[in-house]
């Protein structure tokens, strides 16, 4: 009968001449032009964006019995129609239809408020299905939906836009599916995979993404759809990755050993064995014909700047210039003073975005003719009309703010320069491998000796005055301190005015014995860097800011920080600012001021008393919100998927991405019989824009 059943579905489809799932919409029996717009909204604009469009949840109608239910809940209850339906109108358009249905021993009333004409859909001795809310004193049920048979166990829920409603949408995919159109969806995973990991086929986890016949088949739907989500954007990465590895296409760079040792032992302190090995990683790299793409990554104050420069130093030993990009032009300056003190014999050239024309033009051409070593700099780095002499290495520093595609650009600038990102955000290993699977990692997970760990402790609101009074003492001695007031996003008038009255609270409580100045996002960026300076020169004792203190800005005699409301940060967002404090050889300090309404606001407080280690603190921010908000996805260069969520589904992801890899190793993959279809599916994809 069912062999019966899709045979006439597909001779419906053939008199219509041979669809294909790349026609449009309207195609379709009842989707007219202005349908066809709405759909469009949802990204839905072919036969395959619908079939692909899955729910993001099911509502469990599975029927339960009374007896198990407790007051309030909602759910499914299935019985025998006792009474007849009967309808009681009251006031203007109001009414309540009323029957009683039998479970079992139990007789219950049912109530549907508003909806008459469903009355005719009840009938004495039938069996019916009822979604609604249970009342537990008066035995009765508050109707929600009247479900079509008893046995729809799992009613997907999709996401909708203004103008469709989930009705609408569900009845389009079932005429999809009435018109045997899942029988043209492709297969795109090679049988060696459907084997190996007992995959369904792709049309089946399809149909079984829309109407799961129970929920076994609903995870091994979903299992499948994971699986080829992530497989594709692993392949991508891989596939990049080996391209970049091609040897043909990196540059040689022979640094001089002796040169480099000599770099080193004039350091005013020696490096740690972290900084160590990942300088060693990163030189091999140099030294190989392949190109380099690589990721330092290293919690604040772990000492990547040294690591860079002396890279920086030794493609200069090898006759080329090297390029460091940095988010800021507040950082790019310390790192323009940092790097001029470590190498005094060089030539060093700063560009940003805010220079003089005349300053800018005299740079840019002593870049190109080769009488610049190291260039320090903004986004200005990469923009047109900077032409370099010979360009070996490319640093970018904040690499979470930017994306694939602003990597191709720094591989255009000069010959396929050798390309290291840094980043002070401790990314668990996980979404490393996620976000930045086309780059070798390495991990300055060790902090430089006499550097003295952040003491951290949470204080109520209430308890604020304690904290002044201590730090009043800490004053006297010598010490600086930040304050942090929150960005709360609904008012930037009303962040403001937080920040004011801190500031005035502040300059109230201290009067004549602290010099308080406040920093806010609405000011200028010469007004805020004169101010970040008198509080480097110690002429500002205690800084009151919004949350745009720049990364990585350097006060030594900073040892207080103390941030307001704390809960309304993350855990990452959190170290990164206690991070500011600590960068001396004193004792330093960080108060969180908060008074968390919930249970994960005080496990976050909690946290970050007992750790200093930002890839402890970034695994538990990771479990505890989920990939998207740890870096606001969309700046981060982590893909979003449709289905698989990068945090839950991590062994699927490592899965996919080991068998990426060991496909790839062989340079003929794509000729390999068994990997024909997915190399011409990839082609097809794009992750990574």
């Amino acid at each position: 009968m069912k062999e019966f059943g899709y045979r006439k579905r597909f001779d419906a489809r053939t008199e219509r001449g041979i669809m294909n799932l790349h026609q449009p919409l309207s195609v379709l029996p009842g989707v007219g032009p202005k349908s066809a717009e709405k759909f469009a909204k949802l990204g839905i604009e072919t036969l395959q964006d619908l079939l692909l469009y899955f729910p993001f949840r099911y509502e469990d109608f599975q029927s339960k019995q009374v007896l198990d239910l407790e007051d309030g809940e909602k759910a499914v209850i299935s019985g025998i129609v006792a009474t007849p339906a009967n309808v009681q109108y009251y006031g203007f358009k109001r009414n309540r239809l009323r029957f009683s249905i039998k479970q079992g021993e139990v007789i219950l009333a049912v109530n549907f408020f508003n909806q008459p004409y469903l009355a005719d859909k009840v009938e004495v001795g039938a069996n019916i299905a009822i979604f609604g809310k249970w009342d537990k004193a008066k035995a009765s049920l508050t109707g929600m939906k009247l479900l079509a048979q008893v046995e729809d166990d799992l009613q997907p829920v999709y996401r909708v836009a203004q103008g469709i409603s989930q009705t609408s949408l569900i009845k389009l995919i079932k005429t999809a599916f009435d018109q045997g159109l899942d029988l043209l969806i492709e297969e795109n995973l090679s049988q060696v995979l459907l084997e190996r990991y007992h995959l369904l086929s792709r049309a089946e986890a399809v149909r079984a993404m829309h109407f799961p016949k129970d929920l076994a088949e609903y995870k091994q739907a979903i299992r499948r759809v994971k699986f080829e989500e992530l497989f594709y954007f692993q392949m991508q990465l891989q596939v990049l990755k080996m391209e970049t590895k091609d040897v043909s296409n990196g540059l040689v760079l022979d640094w001089q050993e002796e040169q480099l040792q000599e770099k080193k032992s004039q350091l005013p302190f020696p490096l740690t064995g972290a900084q160590e090995r990942a300088l060693a990683e990163i030189l091999s790299d140099l030294k190989s014909p392949a190109h380099m793409n690589r990721l330092l990554q290293g919690d604040v104050g772990s000492g990547k700047t040294v690591v860079a420069g002396l890279a920086m130093y030794a493609v200069h030993t090898a006759g080329y210039q090297s390029a460091l990009m940095v988010p800021t032009e507040i950082l790019a300056e310390q790192h323009f003073e940092s790097l001029s003190q470590l190498f005094p014999d060089l030539k060093l050239a700063l560009l940003t975005g805010s220079m003089k024309a005349a300053e800018r033009k005299e740079t840019l051409s002593a870049i190109e003719l080769g009488q610049v070593d190291m260039v320090i700099g903004t986004h200005a780095l990469i923009q047109d009309g900077v032409q370099y002499h010979h360009l070996g290495l490319v640093i970018v520093d904040e690499q979470h703010r930017f994306g694939v595609a602003q990597r191709r650009i720094l591989r255009e600038k000069g010959d396929n320069p050798d390309v290291l990102m840094m980043t002070a955000t401790p990314i668990p290993r996980t979404l490393a491998i996620t976000a930045f699977g086309d780059m070798d990692v390495s991990i300055i997970d060790q902090m430089p000796a006499g550097r003295k760990p952040i003491i951290t402790r949470w204080v109520k609101h209430e308890q604020l005055e304690i904290v002044l009074d201590w730090i009043k003492k800490e004053l006297v001695k010598g010490a600086q301190v930040y304050f942090i007031s929150p960005l709360i996003e609904e008012s930037e008038a009303l962040d403001l005015k937080n920040a004011i009255d801190l500031e005035e609270e502040l300059q109230a409580y201290f009067g004549g014995d602290a010099r308080v100045s406040l920093l806010h996002g609405k000011m200028k960026s010469d007004e805020k860097e004169a101010i970040m300076q008198d509080f480097k020169n110690k002429e500002v004792d205690i800084l009151v800011s919004t949350t745009v203190i720049e990364v990585g800005v350097n006060v030594p005699n900073a040892t207080i920080m103390v941030i307001m409301d704390a809960d309304r940060f993350g855990l990452s967002q959190l170290h990164q600012l206690r991070g500011r404090v600590g960068r001396g050889d004193k004792q330093s300090y960080a108060v969180l001021v908060a008074n968390p309404k919930t249970e994960s606001g005080k496990k976050r407080m909690k946290i970050m008393t007992e750790t200093t280690d930002g890839f402890v603190l970034a695994e538990e921010d990771l479990k505890m919100r989920g990939s998207g908000e740890i870096f606001g996805t969309r700046q981060s260069g982590i893909p979003e998927f449709q289905v698989a969520d990068i945090v839950e589904d991590y062994p699927i992801l490592e899965e996919a991405r080991k068998v990426a890899s060991q496909i790839v190793q062989n340079k003929e993959w794509r000729r390999d019989p068994n990997w024909h279809l997915v190399a011409l599916h990839l082609d097809k994809q794009d992750y990574l824009d």
